[in-house]
């Protein structure tokens, strides 16, 4: 009893401490000035193919360096002076490439990404539109888009990504019910020579090819996520702790969440790390992955993370938050593709590589994986969500029925005996914990239970079981890209959110108590019994205060109405016996 009070204790003030004490979200993000003008729009393409099979512009091999490697050049890279004709636009322009899963919107100042609408999720922020997985507030107050080029010298950097870019468009398969075309970029100062290459399929990955040359002789740069990235409704307890930037090296995925980052005085010598597999940033559902570009001997990339900084208002106040940043490199010309899209497990599994590792539920992932898959393959047979985690419920609770059964016998059992147990701990409860004599009130404990053949967790065994099922389930709702906006029916249109009206916590918290008042009491402390009937309003009440998901409200209401009819057959077939009475004391 004492572990399974404070187990439920320990969850509550988790919770609890999730809720009110760890750092709030952001009230308000900081307004900044107005988008790019807009212009000629090229429709970006339809063609089939995989994901991860498709060739492109940016189909180079990558450097296959390891450990922190020196990838980028300055203005000393150049072995001559090579005359090059200057050539950029003369106004800035948006171009917008567009298929049936995302519109993707350039500006030709720096080739850069502005927007990046995925069609087939919609923004919590803004009802009745897609979700746009770039943050023009972030990237305006930080000065950095997606696509944005690093160089080791920052001169280099700044003309690259401020230049008006001369937009072009070349002939893309496939792409007839959008227009069919692909942008290129080019721009050239006179000594800076850039050229950008995007290829547009209908899955969720572009081709890239950057050229940049200095005074006609190859200069690397690395093509950069900049200025934050993801779902900004997500509220873990604020978006800024969803977003994190990764790595693969060996095999092994490597996380740092946005505000452990290095700032960029790390990178200041232009130094970056090799190595990788690949690298991205990444929030809750979505990521941003940077892969090697496609060949027989794709290689490794090498990677720079750090944080920038932008102002966000806290209750009024002005108050820094980190903005992730993220950038991949090779040798010149440099192709990559980039992942850009939901962590949907099946979808980055069929990656090359397979980026499936993305999908992470944390510390009970042992657990919530296999109720992750068992939940899907439901859903083949149930196409809704909320159902099939109703049948999933009903399964793991036959499943878990044996164990019910034996704790219930257990528990009849030790009703028995309780007086006898009331008795013996009566008789020592005037002496301390570390009192030796402590020992002998535990012995005469235990000699009851062994002559009743009594095994004294056995009535708790069920319940510890389920708790790291709750807990995994949580985890599994709260991270699966399914389970965002998940309808189940009604007011539950999110399966993976709380429940705006509380009305599965409170009918959850009932059932639960229904099942307490039928279950046979171990004890005779009426404290004990008292905080029996209060754990049910206890688990209620953490669920209305809490973001804990719907989809484990719907498993522990269901859970608990199958608890109910199989605690009344329980109690129909095991009816509880006479109550042993503690042997009379010896008259002296």
């Amino acid at each position: 009893m004492r572990l399974l009070v404070a187990s439920l204790l320990s969850m509550g003030v988790i919770l609890l401490w999730t809720k009110f004490f760890a750092p709030k979200p952001p009230a308000s993000l900081t307004k900044s000035g107005a988008s790019a003008q807009s212009g000629p729009a090229i429709a970006g393409t339809g063609a089939s193919g995989a994901a991860n099979s498709a060739s492109g512009p940016g189909a180079t091999a990558m450097s296959p360096s390891k450990g922190t490697a020196n990838v980028s050049g300055g203005a000393g890279a150049a072995a001559a002076q090579t005359p090059v004709s200057a050539k950029a636009d003369t106004t800035e322009h948006a171009v917008t490439v567009e298929n049936e899963l995302y519109r993707v919107v350039f500006s030709n100042r720096g080739a850069v990404v502005k927007s990046w609408e995925l069609k087939k999720y919609m923004d919590d922020s803004k009802p009745q539109k897609v979700l746009n997985v770039v943050h023009p507030e972030a990237a305006q107050a930080t000065g950095g888009w997606p696509f944005a080029l690093i160089f080791s010298d920052p001169q280099l950097e700044a003309a690259a990504n401020d230049g008006l870019y001369v937009a072009a468009q070349s002939p893309a398969a496939g792409g007839a019910k959008f227009g069919g075309s692909d942008p290129e970029f080019s721009w050239s100062n006179g000594q800076l020579e850039i050229t950008k290459r995007f290829h547009f399929d209908n899955s969720y990955v572009v081709h890239v090819e950057t050229v940049t040359k200095l005074n006609g002789s190859p200069v690397v740069a690395g093509l950069a996520w900049l200025g934050g990235f993801g779902d900004l409704t997500v509220q873990n307890p604020s978006p800024i702790d969803s977003t994190s930037v990764f790595y693969d090296e060996n095999g092994k995925l490597t996380n740092i969440l946005a505000k452990k980052l290095d700032g960029p005085e790390k990178w200041a010598n232009g130094a970056w790390q090799g190595g990788k597999d690949w690298t991205g940033i990444e929030d809750r559902y979505f990521a941003a992955a940077f892969l090697p570009g496609d060949g027989p001997a794709p290689g490794t990339i090498e990677a720079r993370y750090w944080r920038d900084s932008r102002n966000v208002q806290v209750d009024g106040k002005d108050t820094p938050e980190a903005v992730p940043q993220v950038a991949a490199a090779t040798t010149q010309p440099m192709g990559l593709r980039v992942y850009v899209g939901p962590k949907d497990y099946d979808d980055l599994k069929k990656m090359r590589p397979p980026l499936h590792s993305l999908v992470n539920f944390g510390f009970f992932e042992i657990i919530a994986d296999p109720l992750f898959h068992g939940l899907k393959w439901l859903h083949n047979y149930i196409p809704n969500w909320g159902w099939a985690i109703v049948v999933l419920t009903l399964v793991i609770n036959m499943l878990l029925f044996p164990l019910r059964l034996s704790s219930y016998k257990t528990t009849l059992k030790m009703q028995r005996v309780a007086p006898e147990i009331k008795q013996i701990q009566d008789k020592y409860k005037k002496y301390t914990m570390r009192d030796p004599r402590k020992a002998e009130m535990n012995k005469e404990v235990m000699a009851v239970y062994q002559r009743e053949g009594i095994n004294p967790v056995g009535g708790c065994f069920q319940m510890f079981l389920q708790m790291p099922i709750w807990f995994g389930l949580n985890s599994m709702l709260r991270s699966a890209i399914e389970m965002r906006h998940a309808r189940w029916f009604g007011w539950i249109t999110d399966l993976s959110a709380k429940d705006p009206y509380y009305v599965l916590p409170i009918t959850m918290g009932l059932s639960m108590y229904l099942v307490s008042k039928m279950t046979p009491m171990t004890s005779t402390d009426p404290q004990q019994q008292m905080m029996m009937k209060v754990m049910p309003i206890t688990m209620a009440g953490i669920f209305m205060i809490s973001p804990i998901s719907s989809g484990l409200a719907v498993y522990i209401l269901t859970s608990s109405l199958v608890g109910i009819g199989q605690q009344y057959w329980l109690n129909k077939q095991h009816p509880v016996t006479a109550v042993v009475q503690a042997p009379a004391k010896k008259k002296k």
